[in-house]
């Protein structure tokens, strides 16, 4: 555990506290609310390099590192073809991951959070090349032959572990999808179409932020100060969706989504390749061919769970659209229509006049400190283990503070060692938070609070993570199941009982009052039926997306869809598509958030809503679900924790349930 604590302590600003602390902080709690000081090496302890890669002391390091994995690549390519079909060939492959993803995710990592420019293009060239490796490995017919006579010999493969057998078929997944199987003219076809993928995926990678400009002349004065100027142009980069002009919101919505022909092209030509691949390699659609392995399965499962789920949402999602008009017109009498700039906004506002939920209130009971401590309590109770804080080696790191989007990194993945010992795995959290002033540490909103839950909830699926192979840690799993333990930690984030171990005042040692946790759980649930159909809505255009190809543009399907799934007008020459980045890592995926939410939801429900800190309850949790990594089926991991296979229809029911209104509360609330 000190690695995974290693590397988070690090996310600290520097120098020493003048702010008064509650004195009953734990090691760790103390440690994240102490501001570090930089100290003086008196020592010249030798620099042991980035993340203790020796090589990494210098951005020409990622050249040296990136060389090292090829040449071991070479080596284990030879040590596969050579050896005799068995538990060899398996492990032979796995080393051969290890070798190349401890290299491409620490660049992975580099080359997004490192402040040196000269680090991040060293590990940007680093990914390139080391995915250059990967492409020529997927089409490398001797390698995809050792595996395949392994997977020929049934008799050899019946003495394999499941886990072993699964990982076998897993890596030669990876060989098909690539078209190793096929003719040598369609394997070339197929190479060329990944490569321009490649290209594809990038320049709508790029184009999906780029901002929109207008001539300030197009637009009132007054409303000027809200967007980022150039010369004679305003540039307009978001939805502005919190702003409380309306014309803002408007305006910003209509510019910034806006349709660029250019990037049209690109999506419809994007999703044109994805399709040809897929049936290139043998797959109905690209659909067919993303779900294979997951919980869904199919993208009629899919489809089923989501059309389902907007039946039964129907009435509320209606409900909640109706109280948002009644907002509008409220605030302006004028111009009452709900549209779509409007759904963020008047959802925020109904949540902030019901239950006043005021970020600032909240915030001095979750120092950063205190949820460190509280995030340590949980562990311990759950699972027996204990975060300690670590001091990092001169060099392992580059700073005391390190500032970036909320995300969490696997860096390096555990697996079992020839020689008997496990590899630890290495895990960063990257979060944006607040620096600590000098009357007071890192204070959390909410907001900021769960997130950090939800991320630590990856970090422990990765740490607890036993699986004997590398391929397989972790968060290396089916996506619709890869959510599961983050989202499983907001349920803890927002129990009292939870919260009770450590949200407490930073100053006075008050812990967060009941009636607190109380609204700010219940305020969730103030249009959450619009909220969770936007989503929906979201899925189910990804899933139309990357089914069979259909005669008409993308923002034809986008109208259809939106009148279908979500309930707001399409506004006219707008392009929202163009938008949603997430079609490149989630292509026919995004789905995957809300059928995860509804397995937390029901182990939740089940096995920890009664008593969240049983001991009993944790270790099954960590046996059946976090250990297992990729290297189980994923509905075979909820039937072991819940002790039965759930539905559709039971993923449905979680998921509305939780939209329900707490008695307790109504009675509360009623009587105040």
């Amino acid at each position: 555990m000190s690695a995974c604590k290693r590397l988070l302590a690090v996310l600290r600003p520097g120098r020493s506290p003048l702010f008064r602390r509650v004195a009953t902080w734990s090691p760790v709690g103390a440690a994240f609310n102490a501001r570090q000081q930089r100290k003086l090496d008196l020592f010249h302890r030798s620099n042991v390099g980035l993340f203790g890669v020796p090589e990494l002391t210098c951005p020409d390091g990622f050249a040296a590192v990136g060389e090292r994995a090829l040449r071991e690549t070479e080596r284990l390519v030879e040590k596969a073809c050579q050896s005799l079909p068995g538990i060899i060939t398996v492990k032979t492959f796995d080393q051969l991951s290890d070798s190349l993803c401890r290299v491409a995710d620490l660049a992975d990592f580099v080359k997004v959070a490192h402040p040196d420019p000269a680090f991040r293009e060293a590990a940007e060239r680093t990914c390139v090349n080391i995915g250059t490796m990967v492409e020529k490995l997927n089409t490398n017919v001797d390698l995809c032959n050792s595996l395949k006579n392994l997977l020929d010999k049934s008799d050899i493969m019946a003495s394999l572990d499941p886990e072993t057998r699964r990982v076998a078929e897993l890596f030669m997944f990876d060989f098909e999808i690539s078209g190793i199987h096929l003719s040598e003219e369609k394997r070339k076809e197929a190479v060329n179409l990944n490569v321009r993928l490649l290209d594809l995926n990038n320049e709508f990678l790029v184009g999906s932020h780029l901002p929109n400009k207008i001539e300030k002349r197009m637009l009132p004065d007054h409303i000027h100060h809200h967007f980022s100027k150039e010369g004679n142009y305003i540039q307009i980069g978001g939805l502005h969706a919190e702003a409380t002009d309306d014309l803002v919101r408007e305006l910003a919505y209509r510019i910034f989504l806006y349709p660029n022909t250019s990037l049209l092209q690109t999506l419809e030509e994007l999703l044109k390749c994805r399709n040809k691949l897929a049936n290139l390699v043998g797959y109905e659609s690209y659909a067919n061919r993303a779900l294979k392995g997951t919980m869904a399965k199919s993208p009629e499962t899919v489809m089923k769970f989501l059309q389902l789920l907007t039946d039964q949402l129907s009435a509320r999602t209606a409900q909640d659209f109706e109280m948002m008009r009644a907002m509008k017109a409220k605030l302006n009498p004028r111009n009452a229509e709900l549209m779509p700039w409007d759904h963020p906004y008047f959802s925020g506002v109904l949540r902030a006049e019901r239950f006043n939920i005021e970020p600032s209130l909240y915030s001095p009971f979750f120092s950063l400190g205190a949820c460190m401590e509280g995030l340590n309590s949980l562990f311990t109770e759950l699972y027996g283990v204990s975060l300690m804080a670590e001091e990092p080696s001169a060099g392992e790191v580059w700073s005391e503070d390190v500032r970036k989007l909320d995300c969490h990194f696997t860096i390096r993945g555990g697996r079992q060692l020839d020689n008997g010992q496990y590899q630890l795995p290495v895990v960063v959290l990257l979060l944006s938070l607040p620096l600590p002033r000098k009357s007071a540490p890192t204070l959390l909103t909410p907001g900021m609070m769960e997130n950090l839950f939800h991320e630590m909830g990856h970090a422990m699926h990765s740490m607890l993570g036993r699986t004997r192979y590398q391929h397989v840690t972790g968060t290396r799993c089916a996506t619709d199941f890869a959510e599961v333990p983050s989202i499983l930690m907001e349920y803890f984030a927002t129990d009292h009982r939870v919260l009770n171990q450590f949200a407490r005042h930073y100053q006075t040692g008050q812990p967060l009052p009941k009636s607190m946790v109380t609204r700010l759980c219940e305020s969730k649930k103030v249009c959450g039926a619009a909220d969770t159909q936007l989503q929906v809505f979201y899925a189910t255009l990804d899933q139309v997306f990357h089914g069979k190809p259909q005669d008409r543009s993308t923002t034809d399907i986008l109208k259809d869809l939106q009148e279908k799934f979500y309930g707001l007008p399409y506004v006219p020459n707008t392009a929202w598509q163009l938008r949603f980045s997430h079609l490149i890592g989630y292509g026919a995926k995004y789905y995957s958030y809300l059928m995860s939410r509804a397995v937390a939801s029901m182990v939740w429900k089940q096995c920890f809503l009664k008593d969240p800190l049983n001991r009993e309850m944790g270790e099954r949790y960590r046996q059946e679900m976090l250990a297992h990594g990729g290297g189980k089926e994923p509905m075979l991991m909820v039937e072991g924790m819940l002790q039965r296979r759930p539905t559709v229809e039971d993923f449905v029911d979680a998921l509305v349930s939780d939209l329900n209104p707490d008695f307790e509360t109504f009675i509360m609330d009623s009587e105040a």
